[in-house]
């Protein structure tokens, strides 16, 4: 009985680290191929919401215009003695008047606005954790 040297068929370390890598390699970049091409979609939907809603936000800014002179014309149709243009003035001092609520609130909001202290401080405990003094 003559005994065949036993052939070696499993792989090296060395290969299967190498097998490894191309594999992690190859997945990441056919990851990246399917989220260029979702992010390109994605973009295109996006662009076209974006001008739809331009045209909308014109369109109304158009009509507000457009009621802005029919409440002038209706406090100078009313009877009420006005010339035309105090009607526009009363408009005009209106929106003024809204405007500066908004802002005033809007000033409010802001003041309001603090930094996320928890999340600053979660964030410089990371690395103490990394180096195992956590």
């Amino acid at each position: 009985m003559a005994h065949e040297p036993v052939k070696d068929t499993d792989p090296t370390l060395g290969k299967l680290v190498m097998d490894a890598q191309r594999d992690i390699s190859s997945l990441v970049s056919k990851e990246i191929q399917l989220a260029k091409s979702e992010l390109k979609v994605s973009v295109k939907h996006g662009g076209v919401g974006i001008g739809l809603f331009a045209g909308a936000a014109f369109l109304g800014l158009l009509a507000i215009i457009m009621l802005s002179v029919s409440i002038a014309y209706f406090i100078h149709w009313n009877g009420s003695g006005l010339d035309l243009h105090w009607a526009f003035l009363i408009v005009f001092a209106l929106y003024l008047l809204i405007a500066g609520l908004l802002a005033f609130i809007g000033l409010k909001q802001v003041k309001q606005v603090k930094a996320p202290e928890r999340a600053i401080e979660q964030g410089k405990q990371i690395p103490q954790a990394l180096k195992g003094k956590g």
